[in-house]
């Protein structure tokens, strides 16, 4: 029942807004306590992560703006 909110995101000189359903703490993490991706996190979830952070005894999940704003699939060549 909630108006939807957005974030506004700038990428390779484009504006994009996604929209979310809330927003919790914004935090300022430090790049190098950033983890690989856990092999037993869901592939869903996995397919739009760029990697983990720990916080506090839970897995926080970083979005992979790339990944998500890719528009178009990647094709390969012809064999």
């Amino acid at each position: 029942g909630k108006p939807p909110m957005a974030v506004g995101v700038d990428q390779r000189g484009e504006s994009y807004g996604l929209l979310i359903d809330q927003i919790g703490e914004v935090l300022r993490l430090a790049e190098n306590g950033r983890e690989e991706n856990p092999v037993n996190l869901d592939p869903r979830m996995a397919k739009f992560a760029g990697g983990v952070h720990r916080l506090d005894g839970q897995l926080m999940v970083v979005l992979d703006v790339d990944r998500v704003l890719e528009l178009a699939p990647k094709t390969q060549a012809a064999a």
